[in-house]
């Protein structure tokens, strides 16, 4: 399977904190009194993504098993979960340790509902606008999991530093043939991501020491899959 190389130049860090100690609201009034002046940005929305895996799950057992080098492949959008998506995004994730690049492109309208199933997702990747190298990749890939979480983004004062929460977040089981939202789980937990150019990674300290959460490994991928296949874990 090929992916692009990683491109350390414009790769970006991303420090995860998952939170289960402490309500949504907590979370935030926390986020609000940091001394980098965390400000609300942009809207408040839902993200929902539907990842891709091989048969045997490897994005996911590299992930699980610590390796440094890991991929991802995921279609994104935003707004409901349900109906006609306008705007989806099909991204690749190459991560390399904490540092992480993306490659995005944009996919044709579908429509998301009971029957959304492989062959209708793999229909949408040959018609829309992709690389010969994308294309090939999905084709080896199957959908493992769907997931809608709530997302409020917030800037540094010194704009160098991004942070969101991220909240309600719910997990589908979706696999290969119709009527494949199997399974569901909704949790209760906070996400907290913090990115920022690697050319800041020297001033970072002075931002995580300063928040009062645990740094962790969390992937929602793994966390979806954990919730509900777990006995894969």
């Amino acid at each position: 399977m090929f992916f692009p190389p990683f491109n350390e130049e414009v790769a970006r860090y991303e420090r995860k904190f998952m939170i289960d100690a402490m309500t949504y609201h907590v979370v935030e009034q926390q986020i609000k009194l940091h001394p980098a002046v965390f400000s609300p940005i942009y809207h408040p929305r839902y993200i929902n993504n539907i990842y891709f895996d091989t048969n045997e799950l490897d994005f996911f057992y590299d992930n699980v098993s610590g390796k440094s080098s890991r991929r991802k492949a995921r279609i994104r959008w935003y707004g409901d979960i349900h109906g006609i998506i306008h705007k989806p995004v099909l991204e690749f994730k190459i991560r390399e340790g904490m540092l992480g690049n993306k490659i995005s492109f944009p996919l044709k309208s579908f429509g998301v509902d009971e029957s959304i199933n492989q062959e209708k997702l793999y229909k949408v990747f040959r018609e829309s606008d992709l690389p010969l190298w994308a294309v090939e990749n999905l084709l080896q890939l199957k959908p493992a999991l769907l997931n809608r979480y709530r997302r409020k983004y917030f800037l540094s004062f010194n704009k160098k530093f991004r942070l969101t929460i991220d909240n309600e977040l719910s997990y589908y089981g979706i696999g290969g043939n119709n009527n494949n939202l199997i399974e569901s789980y909704s949790s209760d937990d906070v996400i907290v991501e913090l990115k920022y150019d690697r050319k800041y990674d020297d001033i970072a300290t002075l931002i995580t020491n300063r928040l009062p959460f645990r740094l962790t490994k969390s992937s929602k991928y793994v966390n979806g899959i954990e919730f509900l296949y777990p006995t894969l874990a």
